[in-house]
């Protein structure tokens, strides 16, 4: 795949405005539980991702985790970097307040601080400039990707990193052939999900078609590209009851926003995979598994 935008991952980033995830028509109350158990599963994936930046990166004294969602990945930018100071910013205040509380929780709430406002501009009212702008899956959701870059650029202090999480491979769960209904039903929901997000970008304001060479893009705002790595999640079948309800809440997703799209086979496989009642559901087999790969891409500001 060459987006990295399954719908239960759009949070860590996905409050900007834009037209399917509008922060004023969610219950974030409720959404901010389902990122934040989400981002925790994933934990595993951002330690390797920000052990492999650690390496390339000087002790940065402040870092902005621009698109924080629910903070999980900024309180672990803070205990990677433990010199830094962390701003969450994310567009979304219910899910800044739990950043903070879960820095409170971790005893980092002396160094980590938020900021409530839209992306890109929101960074304007950033007092100093960013050692390290860390950008997961937030940049998709912005209509002009090659201006928010610039702006993020233009944020970073010289020597300063920018670092973007896109693109990867789409999370998978379940085997080709799994019993019940037609082989290769997750390659489908797939194939909906490519023509959702083409959607999803065309409707955001002042949308920009773009190729996503990301290195390319951080080139044009006058950046030094210095490197690209992917990192996997492997939870392996028989899986966690922690997994397994990520399974569920992932395609229970799908179900709700493509559900009137598949074809009748396809929809009555799903429901009896989250029928948690039914032996061949998500919640009893013991194929099911979680497998992903997320991309990072780092570019310095030399000048």
């Amino acid at each position: 795949m060459a987006h990295d935008h399954d719908h239960e991952e759009h949070g860590h980033g996905g409050t900007h405005g834009q037209r399917h995830h509008d922060h004023t028509d969610l219950d974030w109350s409720n959404m901010a539980q389902h990122l934040e158990t989400q981002a925790e599963l994933f934990t595993p994936l951002y330690e390797r991702a920000l052990a492999w930046l650690g390496h390339k990166q000087t002790e940065p004294g402040l870092i902005v985790d621009a698109g924080s969602g629910p903070g999980v990945l900024s309180c672990l930018l803070a205990e990677a970097f433990p010199g830094a100071r962390v701003v969450a910013v994310d567009g979304a205040e219910p899910l800044l307040d739990r950043a903070l509380a879960r820095a409170a929780r971790l005893g980092i709430a002396d160094r980590f601080g938020t900021l409530a406002g839209q992306l890109p501009g929101v960074l304007e009212e950033l007092a100093y400039p960013v050692d390290l702008l860390w950008a997961s899956r937030s940049l998709h959701h912005l209509g002009d990707q090659r201006a928010g870059i610039a702006t993020f650029a233009a944020r970073l202090a010289r020597g300063g990193t920018l670092a973007l999480m896109e693109g990867g491979l789409q999370a998978r769960f379940l085997p080709r052939d799994i019993g019940i209904g037609r082989p290769g039903l997750q390659a489908r929901l797939d194939a909906l999900e490519e023509g959702w997000f083409a959607e999803m970008r065309a409707g955001l304001p002042d949308a920009v078609a773009e190729v996503e060479d990301w290195p390319a893009l951080m080139a044009s705002a006058g950046l030094r590209h210095t490197g690209t790595r992917s990192f996997l999640l492997d939870l392996p079948a028989p899986t966690t009851d922690r997994a397994r309800a990520y399974i569920a809440a992932s395609l229970g997703r799908l179900r709700d926003v493509f559900g009137e799209h598949l074809e009748p086979d396809d929809r009555g496989t799903l429901d009896r995979l989250l029928d948690p009642e039914d032996a061949a559901s998500v919640h009893r087999r013991a194929d099911v598994f979680v497998l992903a790969a997320h991309t990072v891409h780092t570019a310095v500001r030399t000048g």
